[in-house]
């Protein structure tokens, strides 16, 4: 995250390598439906990492109420590069 001048950037929650596996599927598919079907897990799985994602970047003071936010933080923590969108 870029930071505002003179403040230092937020940290990158820690999320594990399976949070980063879902958010970047997650992020490059329609619906939690294909992310499952993709990773070979139930829908109601998807949505269980993702609400824990969610969490960890609320309890840094980054939240990411959205699709398009948790896009953002996946993009700015490099979990994501915009080439493969």
């Amino acid at each position: 995250m870029l930071p505002l001048t003179g403040s230092k950037p937020l940290p990158a929650p820690p999320l594990t390598a399976r949070e980063i596996e879902i958010l970047r599927e997650w992020v490059m598919r329609e619906s939690k439906a294909e992310v499952a079907k993709a990773l070979f897990i139930t829908p109601a799985t998807v949505s269980t990492h993702v609400n824990r994602i969610r969490l960890k970047y609320a309890s840094v003071g980054r939240p990411a109420n959205t699709k398009a936010a948790l896009l953002a933080r996946a993009l700015q923590d490099g979990h994501i590069d915009l080439d493969e969108l």
